[in-house]
């Protein structure tokens, strides 16, 4: 007799782990399967823990609209259950006369996402707050934090399994067959669970991952992409309070400067295209780069000071020469599969989102 359950959720990051938790709240039977040996070890364990505001992305979208109503659900989540985090605030750093205009830029996009607390500072406003910034005007953004995101998945799990939801380590899926009322999932040993509604949050592998469910249709599966993000730390204390951002370029944020709960400071990630989506080991040359580009605003960043770190993977669905995506939530009105909800280039602001993402999955599934 095949095993059968109400909801399967493949992935246990946080994207997959703030899904599960709103399903098994909503009060579905959640079984969530994992690849891996632990929870969060992949994209969720090599990011920058940064809170976004929900400044940059494009009106209307829904990394603007769940990145702004997942910022407001995780600042009072993490509140409510001790998650360390910190409402440190951020500055975005115009350091040419040509950025200047755009920090205005910038404030006017942010207002449109409804996030209404940027304060346009001063070179002497900005370097009375954080007095080793160099710059010619700043945005301050108060409601960017930074939070512990092991600690915050951990949560999210206590809280699915106390909501009787149950985690399976260790549990590839080599593919799925999908019928009229049932989806048919295999492991790559052999079991097989028959489950009514399965989200794929498998992050970096979802698009992998969905071309291998018999019965959705290829067109519906996006092309993956990967954009590894390089990190260096800094030896020594950093003299900033503030995470430093400067204004965005083309495919990212610009090398920024951000700081764990601890004060310990980093700086990435940076851009770089690669096939793999295992390639994660640090070039120490890349770091080259980076002295240049923060000294425009921390002049005396001290030569041989960064180290490298650690590298994240974008999951992307867009390539280098085409325009960023937007997430992609396919739910059943989308692809025709009934039950069935895939989570593709949930890139950042993922965690940020991740929340908010759980509240849409679990009403898109409700209907």
């Amino acid at each position: 007799m095949m095993e059968q359950v109400d909801c399967v959720v493949i992935g246990a990051g946080v994207v997959g782990l703030a899904v599960a938790r709103a399903l098994a709240l909503a009060g579905h039977e959640v079984l969530v399967l994992e690849a891996c040996n632990a929870i969060g070890t992949q994209t969720s364990a090599r990011n920058s823990e940064v809170i976004h505001a929900g400044i940059y992305y494009a009106k209307d979208s829904l990394k603007a609209q769940l990145c702004v109503r997942g910022k407001a659900l995780l600042y009072d989540y993490c509140a409510e259950r001790n998650v360390p985090h910190s409402r440190c605030g951020k500055f975005i750093v115009a350091t040419a006369d040509a950025q200047v205009a755009q920090l205005q830029a910038i404030r006017a996009k942010a207002a449109a996402n409804g996030v209404n607390d940027l304060v346009l500072l001063t070179a002497e406003q900005a370097r009375a707050a954080e007095p080793a910034l160099q710059c010619l005007a700043a945005l301050h953004s108060p409601s960017t934090g930074i939070v512990d995101s092991h600690a915050l998945m951990l949560s999210l799990l206590a809280d699915l399994e106390n909501a009787g939801g149950i985690l399976a380590l260790n549990s590839p899926l080599a593919r799925a067959e999908i019928a009229q009322a049932a989806i048919t999932l295999i492991a790559e040993e052999g079991t097989q669970l028959r489950a009514k509604s399965v989200v794929n949050a498998a992050g970096l592998h979802a698009p992998a991952l969905a071309a291998r469910f018999a019965g959705l249709a290829a067109r519906h599966v996006p092309t993956p992409h990967y954009a590894k993000g390089n990190y260096f730390t800094l030896a020594g204390r950093a003299p900033f309070s503030h995470l430093i951002y400067p204004v965005p370029e083309a495919a990212g944020l610009g090398v920024h400067l951000t700081l764990d709960l601890g004060g310990q400071a980093k700086f990435g990630p940076d851009v770089q295209w690669v096939d793999n989506p295992d390639d994660l080991v640090v070039d120490a040359r890349r770091g080259d780069a980076f002295y240049a580009e923060v000294r425009k605003y921390w002049p005396d960043l001290p030569d041989g000071a960064l180290q490298p770190a650690y590298a994240g993977m974008r999951p992307k669905i867009n390539g280098p020469t085409e325009a960023a995506r937007d997430f992609c939530i396919q739910g059943p009105k989308d692809h025709g599969v009934a039950g069935l909800v895939n989570l593709f280039g949930i890139e950042s602001p993922g965690l940020t989102s991740s929340l908010a993402i759980g509240e849409c999955v679990a009403e898109l599934l409700a209907d």
